[in-house]
């Protein structure tokens, strides 16, 4: 057991570790130059439908306290 935590384990992770770096850095050789930021884009307004559908205990929590 101790040969498993003091030599594998480590050695593990190590590699585990490489391979993410190799793999992060081989994106800047891709085509389509994904190392580009992502293109921002607006979000679509989202419409409710009608409240009735709504259940009482979640009608107060998206149109608020009735006044």
């Amino acid at each position: 057991m101790a040969f498993i935590r003091q030599y594998v384990m480590p050695l593990l992770i190590v590699l585990v570790f490489a391979f993410t770096l190799f793999v992060v850095s081989a994106r800047i050789f891709l085509p389509n130059d994904l190392a580009a930021p992502a293109p921002l884009t607006e979000p679509e307004p989202v419409s409710i439908p009608s409240q009735a559908s709504l259940p009482p205990a979640l009608d107060q929590l998206v149109s608020g306290p009735a006044s």
